[in-house]
């Protein structure tokens, strides 16, 4: 018999998988898969891949993963026919103090209103109850700092409202040189 368990994943076991993600009320773990469904973590991460690849084909859901958690979602390119359909559209856009201070959380994490505030030159509380409360964001613990400030990370929320699968398809961080002044001069960056 062989020992590679490619060599014995069913459509069936696929379906299984794919099954639980759609009635998942929220992300899951590889293993709360494997548990429920009496099939190894090497396995349900074989099919994980492979459902990856299938929805990446062009179809209207994706797998979106967050903090080491799955969920299906809608494929982003479909997210604003969904929005249309369901009377969202207008209902999430967000400000540009906003989305100034989801980029520094989404770099950044976690991170403190204190060290947001000193990248904007503002004070975000109002920012950061507003991205709360639309769920983009959420506390995750304190630092062991003076004052024990609240950090702060972004949500798979956030995902979906970007259209992104992971934290790792944000476009790279780094500023090159020619870009310093014109970041500087919209008031991105303070001195």
């Amino acid at each position: 018999m062989s020992e590679n368990p490619e060599d014995y994943i069913t459509q069936t076991d696929i379906a299984r998988v794919e099954a639980l993600l759609f009635v998942a009320s929220s992300p899951v773990t590889p293993s709360q898969l494997g548990e429920a469904l009496n099939i190894d973590l090497k396995t349900i991460d074989i099919i994980l891949g492979e459902l990856d690849q299938l929805y990446a084909a062009k179809r209207g859901i994706s797998l979106q993963w967050h903090g080491g958690r799955v969920q299906l979602t809608t494929a982003a390119e479909f997210g604003e026919d969904v929005e249309k359909f369901l009377g969202l559209e207008a209902a999430q856009r967000l400000s540009k103090a906003a989305i100034e201070t989801l980029a520094i959380i989404a770099y950044r994490q976690p991170v403190t209103r204190p060290s947001i505030d000193a990248v904007r030159g503002v004070s975000s509380d109002g920012v950061i109850k507003s991205l709360l409360s639309k769920g983009l964001i959420q506390e995750v613990g304190r630092t062991e700092g003076p004052g024990r400030p609240i950090l702060f990370s972004t949500t798979a929320e956030f995902l979906q409202h970007f259209g992104l699968s992971s934290l790792a398809q944000l476009p790279p961080y780094e500023i090159g040189e020619e870009n310093v002044d014109e970041v500087k001069k919209n008031g991105i960056l303070k001195d």
